[in-house]
């Protein structure tokens, strides 16, 4: 048996018919989600994880050696709590443990975001059309791991899956054999807004190392948001595609339009089960609306373009950019 048409590929020859030999090698799914959330981790001692130590590098030497993951990064008027009359009425104990869970669930969100980001990327490389794209993209992947093992450092108790709406959704999302699709809701809408999410939170943090881990998140981001940009000004949108778009953009507006329900969600945690009532207060005293306006407002600014018109169009008949009352967040 030998081969034809050597430098390209090809399918070997049987010597005797003279035709081509097809393999038949089974296609097994594979076992973990492109997403990888539920990716477990190696023991520090892993032969894996030292090469992986020595290819990223100390990029803070000894600084973070002292942190643990009951540091709180952010304070109470980060989150709003500083108007929240159930949170002010609490002891220091249960306002402590109350933004240790929302600071918690920051930085989770952070390094499911970034975990996340690394087999998006991968996944891209082997999407692109020219050598030049998937060189970006495997770039792109490694900032993804570089960010990833940097927001690890402050939790060292690293989580492994998450049931959170948002991120369940990133993982769904990111399962999609679309690239249009990808493109403009990941790179172009969810890239846009982890722009101004990490801005946030780098501003707003009280530890100027974890600040500065995120503030240098922002200019590969902004990279990854631009390619995304670019990519689709140069792609034909089938109205199939925007049809995906539109419901995909439509249930993660829905996020954003019922408020900051993690901070209630963090609030129950430690109070016990909440009345619907003090649900509804409390989000009316995070002024709910305002919060969720400003943001749905910056969503729709960065769908921007020729291409985009329709989808921005499509969204706003069913009110997809307006913020819930209290009342109808629950």
């Amino acid at each position: 048996m030998n081969t034809k048409n050597y430098g390209v590929r090809s399918e070997p020859i049987d010597q005797t018919t003279g035709e081509n030999v097809h393999f038949n090698i089974p296609l097994q799914p594979l076992p973990f989600e492109t997403a990888g959330l539920d990716l477990p981790h190696v023991g520090e001692a892993d032969k894996l994880g030292c090469i992986l130590s020595a290819a990223l590098g100390n990029r803070f030497g000894d600084s973070l050696s002292s942190k643990r993951s009951s540091a709180l990064y952010w304070d109470a008027d980060y989150f709003g709590l500083h108007k929240v009359k159930i949170f002010q009425d609490s002891s220091l104990e249960e306002q402590a443990a109350i933004l240790q869970i929302a600071n918690r669930g920051l930085l989770e969100e952070a390094y499911f975001v970034e975990k996340a980001g690394m087999g998006y990327m991968a996944k891209m490389a082997l999407l692109a059309e020219t050598t030049e794209e998937r060189m970006l993209y495997s770039l792109f992947a490694a900032n993804e791991a570089t960010h990833l093992r940097q927001i690890s450092a402050f939790l060292p108790d690293r989580p492994v899956g998450s049931d959170d709406t948002f991120l369940r959704f990133l993982a769904d999302l990111v399962e999609s054999q679309d690239k249009t699709v990808l493109l403009f809701t990941i790179q172009l809408v969810l890239e846009g807004w982890g722009l101004s999410h990490y801005r946030s939170l780098a501003k707003g943090c009280c530890d100027r190392t974890l600040s500065q881990v995120l503030t240098g998140f922002l200019q590969d981001e902004a990279r990854h948001h631009g390619t995304g940009l670019i990519l689709f000004e140069q792609t034909s949108v089938s109205s199939q595609s925007r049809a995906v778009i539109v419901e995909t953009l439509f249930s993660f507006l829905q996020m954003i339009r019922v408020g900051p329900q993690r901070v209630v969600g963090a609030i129950a945690q430690v109070k016990g089960d909440l009345t619907r009532s003090q649900k509804i207060h409390i989000l009316e005293e995070l002024d709910t609306e305002t919060h969720s306006g400003t943001r749905l407002n910056l969503l729709r600014s960065l769908m921007r373009g020729e291409a985009s018109e329709a989808i921005v169009q499509a969204l706003s008949v069913r009110g997809a950019f307006e913020p819930l009352p209290a009342s109808q967040c629950l």
